[in-house]
């Protein structure tokens, strides 16, 4: 459905105003002392403010992407999406919270928008294959396009733990497990959730390949208490990373070993240190070369030739989207994804976590004159010569501050 003008033109007046405010960053210690000691009453009142300003801070982005991309009927489409559930949220902005049925209907006007957005990545890639698809892309536009999706999947992720936290304390979610609160787990066993991402991986491999490697775990507790290595966390987040991870590794395996009669196994090491929880996944898959190093954490990059849509199974890669968002929700919670690869041989990748859960604070994209220039600024600057190209030796399109199975983000 299309947005009228005269509609349009009244939102944009009040799209203008939240985008005036930042986002407030929560951490998982307030997330987790709130789902103990808050109520729905005080959850309402937070949460009609908040979305507005998140959704309005990268709504206001959209304006700022190329065109042509904003012609193609996928983003329109998105863009319609984010519009009507800003409206929907605004329509609580005055509403006294006088009855359980104004805390009811919020709740369930977040559920619909959290069901309205579930296919918002699929549907915003499909609009870059359309760009892609009917015209050339030059670099700043991929520039643009890079630095665009960077922000706004990563703000899509901060909404929907704020739903999802909501809708699990207060609503007709249930909690993954009788002592999560909302979606968090405070003794989240980071060994069953790898080993789970692992189990499922592996049936994919199966189904595609006949056989998959073993996996080898080790793990290192820097308190030496003993017993399972836990921390404060999201175990849907943490899924999402591991699955996709080893998931890699487990295709490049199978396919740099396909003669060989056994695989040689992914070896997983989990340390718990006094800051950061490292989970580091190495394989003996070949390795990537570092030409193409730079290009695994661009959305719409994959190795992994691209899945037919008629397929009865679930791929196993291919979208090129699966490592950019898996560090996304790594640096959500000011964590990192990284990969280190020796080209012949295989790969390393690391996920850090913050061990201390008041440490562990988002990080959200804020619309203000900074964001703003990254799509107005030349890339490809040359100022250093390599002997036939000049190029920037340190440009670096993503830096840290502006930053199925089971469902990530739920």
């Amino acid at each position: 459905m299309r947005i009228s003008r005269a509609l349009f033109a009244d939102v944009s007046v009040l799209l203008d105003y939240y985008s005036r405010f930042n986002p407030s960053p929560l951490s998982i210690k307030k997330f987790l002392d709130f789902g103990q000691k808050g109520c729905e009453r005080q959850s309402y009142a937070f949460l009609r403010k908040e979305l507005p300003v998140r959704l309005a801070n990268i709504m206001k982005e959209f304006s700022l992407l190329p065109a042509p991309l904003l012609h193609m009927p996928s983003v329109m489409t998105v863009q319609n999406w984010y519009l009507r559930s800003f409206e929907e949220i605004l329509t609580f902005e005055k509403i006294r919270i006088d009855d359980k049925k104004t805390l009811e209907n919020f709740c369930e006007t977040l559920i619909k928008i959290r069901n309205r957005h579930s296919n918002v990545v699929q549907t915003m890639a499909r609009g870059v294959i359309e760009l892609k698809d009917t015209e050339t892309i030059h670099a700043q536009t991929e520039h643009s396009i890079q630095y665009f999706l960077h922000r706004f999947y990563l703000n899509r992720i901060s909404i929907r733990m704020l739903i999802n936290q909501h809708a699990a304390l207060f609503g007709a979610d249930l909690p993954g497990h009788p002592r999560h609160i909302g979606t968090i787990d405070p003794n989240c066993d980071v060994t069953s959730v790898v080993q789970d991402a692992y189990d499922n991986a592996k049936f994919l491999c199966d189904q595609y390949y006949m056989r998959s490697p073993e996996l080898i775990v080790e793990t290192f507790n820097v308190d030496k208490s003993g017993g399972p290595i836990s921390i404060v966390y999201v175990p849907s987040h943490l899924y999402h990373m591991a699955f996709e991870l080893l998931k890699n590794a487990m295709r490049a395996v199978v396919e740099q070993h396909s003669d060989s009669d056994e695989f040689p196994p992914i070896k997983l090491l989990l340390v718990k240190g006094r800051e950061d929880l490292s989970i580091k996944i190495s394989d003996m898959g070949g390795g990537i070369s570092r030409s193409l190093t730079e290009n695994l954490f661009h959305y719409m990059y994959s190795t992994a030739p691209k899945p037919q849509t008629d397929s009865q199974t679930a791929p196993l890669a291919g979208y090129g989207y699966g490592l950019p968002l898996s560090r996304l929700y790594a640096r959500y919670l000011q964590g990192d994804l990284m990969v280190a690869s020796v080209e012949g041989y295989g790969t390393d990748a690391i996920i850090y976590l913050k061990v201390l859960s008041n440490e562990a604070n988002e990080v959200l994209p804020v619309f203000n004159k900074t964001s703003s220039k990254h799509y107005r600024t030349h890339v490809g600057s040359h100022d250093y010569s390599t002997g036939g190209t000049t190029v920037n030796q340190f440009s670096q399109p993503f830096p840290i501050s502006t930053f199925p199975v089971r469902s990530a983000g739920s």
